[in-house]
């Protein structure tokens, strides 16, 4: 059985808005240094962010 998950709802939500933010993004990087690996469920999903990235589909937006 798979943990939580929580670094895919995490993308998931990215990927909805279409908006990678600060916060999402300190939340990730919270998660892998907390749980010190990364199921291949979660691996998937943040290859998926990147792609997405990559192709320009999701935008960075910075705090202001």
């Amino acid at each position: 059985m798979e943990p939580n998950c929580v670094i895919r709802k995490l993308v998931s939500k990215a990927l909805y808005f279409r908006r990678l933010t600060p916060e999402i993004e300190n939340q990730i990087n919270f998660e892998l240094t907390r749980l010190g690996y990364i199921s291949d469920v979660d691996y998937e999903a943040l290859e998926l962010l990147m792609e997405e990235m990559d192709a320009g589909r999701i935008n960075f937006v910075p705090t202001m």
